[in-house]
């Protein structure tokens, strides 16, 4: 043995870059996964948000208008698409399941995503790009940060991808796609398992009206060239007024734009009264025209009962009438709700929304209609 050859260098652990590489291996997949989750438990949200940027991008690019107007039919299945391959993707990288392809894949839709959340950020076109579906509200550069940094860590995984070892776990990502198709599935023919709008059972819609607290301001003033700061508005005539910041963000109020009415005026604090149950129609062109006997049902079974039905719209009173001619609901009373905070309260068209004091008590997708026996025991309870 020679006395001066150079030992072997000994092993001395995981070397910090892999150890680097398995954290952004973790965060990455557990984002993914949660997004997907939260996004796939109301798929329509997600459609109404794809509906937006593609009506967005035929108004910007009309050169293209057709082009992403033939898109708004498919937005249902590209969410629930989308929202699963989210998922998938994530189970794939934490099991490392064909850790080359998993990677490239997820970079591709990280990408596409990082550009919706730039072109609302830049743009200021949608403001919300439901990067979390309703759980998580985030503004627009910050839904682009998020992303940018989702990009980096990506891209630091795929430079490591090498050091990846690739397991048999494909009956697990086998498994997760089944599970997470069955998911949107579900939400599209039921409603969301988990509502997170503010117009979920349980809610009290006057007092989400209403802010929290009292709503506090800081005044932005100058005077002579020099900006100053105040928590009440100064009695200084000389101080010129630039600007007012609200201070406490969240104390505002959950709903701000729910509104009913009619030709006679605004029957918003009416639908707070008693036990009220309504019938939603947010359009006449894709109702589900087999669900209309049971809710006809239900309206006949509540007469007499101390539960008031009627009907809430935002189609034009020539299409509602038509509409309530056609089924056989002429009897019901019919009010107006802006369109968007229609898609709001109800993600089915038609469903059913009840309403006990301000409170809701339940809420149907038409494949659930109730009947009249159910809804009279849930305003009693």
């Amino acid at each position: 043995m020679n006395p001066t050859a150079t030992p072997p260098k000994l092993k001395t652990g995981t070397p910090p870059m892999l150890w680097a590489a398995r954290i952004a291996r973790f965060l990455v997949g557990a984002i993914f996964i949660f997004s997907g989750l939260i996004k796939l438990n109301d798929p329509v949200g997600t459609q109404i948000k794809f509906e937006e940027y593609f009506e967005v991008f035929a108004q910007d690019v009309p050169l293209l208008h057709d082009f992403f107007m033939a898109l708004v039919p498919f937005t249902l299945a590209m969410s629930v698409l989308f929202c699963a391959a989210e998922i998938i993707l994530g189970v794939a990288l934490l099991a490392s399941y064909k850790p080359k392809l998993t990677t490239w894949l997820l970079f591709f839709l990280i990408a596409f995503f990082t550009f919706l959340t730039f072109y609302s950020a830049y743009f200021n076109r949608v403001t919300d790009c439901g990067c979390f579906g309703d759980a998580i509200k985030l503004k627009p550069w910050t839904s682009f940060g998020k992303d940018v940094i989702l990009t980096i860590l990506i891209l630091f995984i795929i430079g490591h991808r090498n050091r990846i070892k690739p397991r048999k776990t494909g009956w697990l990502v086998a498994l997760t796609t089944l599970l997470t198709l069955g998911l949107g599935i579900y939400a599209i023919q039921f409603l969301p398992p988990l509502d997170l709008l503010p117009y979920a059972v349980g809610k009290s819609i006057p007092a989400q009206m209403k802010p929290s607290e009292p709503l506090r301001y800081r005044y932005i003033m100058e005077k002579g060239g020099k900006t100053a700061e105040f928590d009440q508005y100064p009695t200084d005539p000389s101080y010129k007024f630039k600007e007012m910041v609200l201070v406490n963000e969240n104390a505002k109020p959950k709903i701000t734009d729910y509104r009913v009415w009619n030709d006679e005026g605004d029957f918003t604090q009416q639908t707070f009264e008693g036990s009220r149950l309504f019938v939603i129609v947010k359009n006449t062109n894709d109702i589900d025209a087999g669900s209309i006997p049971a809710i006809r049902s239900l309206v006949e079974g509540l007469k007499g009962s101390g539960v008031t039905p009627a009907l809430l719209t935002s189609v034009s009173d020539e299409e509602i009438n038509a509409f309530l001619n056609e089924y056989q609901l002429t009897g019901l009373p019919y009010y107006k709700v802006d369109g968007t905070v229609l898609k709001t309260i109800m993600r089915s068209n038609p469903g059913t929304w009840l309403l006990k004091d301000g409170v809701v008590r339940g809420k149907w997708h038409f494949n659930t209609t109730p009947d009249a026996a159910a809804v009279k025991q849930l305003v009693v309870e």
